[in-house]
């Protein structure tokens, strides 16, 4: 197994550029994760926003999620492994097209402020890795952007979680298997704490857990824009029984009225010629997604082939 993809930010600016984008282009074509070091997020604000989003659970989460369990009856589980739940405490911000950070129940304001800055931070370095992944597709600067637009802009939220020690780690998940329904994924995970986990060539592999690293991967959208030579890849976070793992996962997304559809010169480039993926709504995809989240991708693309024969209009 070849290492775990890690990009240095830095060496884009300068003579190895070449070889970082060679890095890229391998961690999309076959991995579909990778990390990022010296990608200009100020680790002082990462720290802040760690300190804060562990004080806020502990606060205001953490008796819910004892609740939560006890109401379900999870710790008497005994012997059969719980497939229809998941053993985390999340809530969501919205921050593209409209914010909702400021309506946001519970969250102290220096809270709010460090995720603000945070997030402002995230859609700069999300805005460049799409013009990084054009380069390497060969897509004019600025393709993928588009693609993602819609009438009002990408939509760009926050699923904040925590995975508290679970007592059975063995019959529950932190987070069941799936592929992310979206475009780019930014993660800030937990460095103490491990858990997060990608399926490749068969085998589920450790993301390892990297202090001040953001974690990328490719959501469904970039699968079918890019034809496939990109592809989203299933991942899950194992339960540990010890420690507080906290993940904030940040979702650069199309727009809900944004038309997903793969980018006509990659498949001018492909020997068939022929569109792999089928042509869609986002949000009309998302509708699909969000009952099937925890299966298979495949019969998703092949339901919206189903829908694809009736024309969108991309005015």
């Amino acid at each position: 197994m070849k290492t775990f993809p890690v990009i240095n930010m830095e060496k884009l600016n300068g003579e190895e550029r070449a070889a970082t984008m060679e890095i890229i282009k391998d961690a999309c074509e076959n991995w579909g994760f990778f990390e990022l070091v010296n990608h200009g997020i100020p680790h002082e604000l990462m720290d802040s926003v760690e300190r804060l989003t562990k004080e806020h659970y502990n606060k205001c989460m953490e008796e819910r999620f004892k609740e939560m369990v006890a109401s379900k009856g999870l710790e008497a589980a005994d012997h059969s492994e719980i497939s229809d739940l998941d053993w985390e405490s999340t809530f969501f911000l919205r921050h593209l097209p409209v914010s909702n950070l400021s309506q946001t129940p519970d969250l102290e304001e220096d809270y709010r402020k460090a995720m603000k800055e945070f997030v402002l931070e995230l859609e700069k370095l999300a805005e460049l890795l799409l013009d990084l992944l054009c380069e390497n597709l060969g897509l004019e600067k600025g393709y993928l952007k588009k693609a993602f637009y819609g009438s009002k802009g990408p939509t760009f939220g926050t699923k904040v979680s925590n995975y508290p020690p679970c007592p059975r780690p063995e019959l529950i998940k932190g987070l069941r298997a799936h592929t992310d329904a979206g475009g780019i994924i930014l993660l800030f995970q937990d460095d103490k704490v491990s858990g997060l986990q990608l399926l490749k060539d068969g085998e589920w592999v450790d993301v390892p857990p990297l202090r001040h690293f953001i974690v990328i991967n490719m959501g469904d959208q970039l699968e079918v824009i890019t034809n496939g030579k990109y592809k989203s890849v299933m991942h899950r976070v194992i339960a540990q029984p010890d420690g507080n793992r906290m993940s904030i996962a940040s979702f650069y997304n199309p727009g809900s009225d944004a038309v997903i559809y793969p980018a006509p010169a990659l498949v001018e480039r492909e020997d068939e010629k022929k569109e792999m993926y089928p042509k869609f709504l986002f949000e009309d995809y998302m509708k699909l997604y969000s009952g099937l989240k925890f299966q298979a991708k495949e019969p998703r693309f092949e339901a919206m082939k189903a829908m694809d024969s009736t024309p969108i209009s991309t005015v």
